[in-house]
């Protein structure tokens, strides 16, 4: 009897280390590895930014950039990829609101996509931020993006089998259910 894929989804702050930690994780596991890109471009930073994610990762592993498809694009990968890594579901929110998704909208997505875990049919790697042992916000569109990510990294955590937490560089396991 084949394994279960397994889940893992990584969480933390800004420079935690958690892509780095995802990287290893992906590199640890099956051969055939893909990559779900959320960001864009938008500006010289954010270029730099996925320059740089790029040149961490293996050449051979395949790169779908998707800001807002997110299980849709899941979906596609089955039977192309043993591994598959999120990178990440913050991005991925901001997008939606930036195009202006309601929320009801946004949090169904989150139900969708933790579906999607619990059923995957590949390992699957998720990183996103945690966003609320930050700085308080200070705008209505800042509180709004800090609970709905907070909303969705909760559903997420829910349906993955490992939550880890990135703390200056350190995994620090917060679930583990094989």
């Amino acid at each position: 009897m084949t394994p279960r894929p397994s889940s893992l989804l990584i969480l933390g702050g800004a420079r935690s280390g958690k892509s780095r930690y995802a990287v290893a994780q992906a590199l640890a596991g099956a051969p055939r590895v893909a990559v779900v890109a959320t960001a864009e471009a938008l500006d010289a930073d954010m270029a730099a930014r996925i320059r740089r994610h790029r040149e961490d990762r293996p050449r051979s592993w395949l790169t779908v950039e998707e800001p807002l498809e997110l299980v849709g694009a899941l979906r596609r990968l089955g039977g192309t990829a043993d591994t598959v890594l999120v990178d990440c579901l913050t991005l991925w929110v901001a997008n939606q609101l930036q195009r202006g998704l309601a929320e009801d909208a946004i949090l169904a997505g989150g139900e969708a996509l933790a579906k999607f875990v619990d059923a995957r049919p590949y390992s699957l790697i998720l990183v996103s931020n945690e966003v609320g042992e930050g700085v308080h916000p200070e705008t209505a569109s800042g509180l709004r993006f800090r609970d709905l990510l907070g909303a969705v990294n909760q559903t997420v955590a829910q349906a993955a089998d490992r939550v880890v937490l990135m703390v200056a560089g350190l995994p620090l396991t917060l679930k583990d259910q094989p």
